[in-house]
């Protein structure tokens, strides 16, 4: 379960109101937790709209899904696997990562677990969320979770994911 953080951040919040990351990667750059980049209704309807946002807000809201499946055929002999995360008592998944247990990719790039949690929950109002590992296929998980086969999209998402992929190199300690 990911509970609210209880370290302090060892920058202030930027100006974008973001939620600073703890420092302990190196990395030292905020995660920008995905309910960020939220679909607005249009772009919910209209997959064209939707599809024409940056490659990190299609990703991170819309298509984290399609992301997760690349990355982690790139990473599961690293002993990577696709993660879930949703709110206690919701049926459905609301972000897909990939993870190993201490690092995350998603989105945002590669993030050391912990800091994507904690950012995700300080951000959202209800902090009460569950990782829930996904073993399932593609086509499996979109069925129970309500997501979009790729499809379903207004173009093929897999060789846009495929390419951010690559545009977001694994810090050398990951794997």
């Amino acid at each position: 379960m990911i509970g609210h953080g209880t370290g302090t951040c060892q920058q202030p919040l930027d100006p974008r109101g973001l939620v600073c990351l703890l420092d302990t990667s190196g990395m030292g750059t905020p995660y920008t937790p995905a309910a960020r980049f939220r679909r607005t209704q249009a772009e919910r309807i209209d997959q064209l709209l939707s599809w024409k946002r940056s490659d990190q807000a299609f990703f991170a809201a819309g298509a984290c899904h399609v992301l997760a499946w690349v990355a982690v055929e790139r990473y599961a002999s690293a002993g990577f696997g696709i993660v879930g995360l949703r709110k206690l008592g919701e049926p459905c998944v609301s972000h897909v990562i990939i993870s190993n247990g201490r690092w995350a990719f998603d989105h945002d790039g590669w993030t050391p677990l912990p800091e994507l949690l904690r950012a995700t929950a300080e951000y959202e109002t209800d902090p009460s969320w569950e990782q829930l590992p996904i073993t399932s296929i593609l086509r499996q998980f979109c069925a129970a979770h309500n997501h979009r086969m790729p499809e379903q999209y207004a173009h093929d998402p897999l060789p846009r994911a495929r390419k951010y992929l690559q545009q977001r190199p694994r810090p050398p300690e990951v794997v």
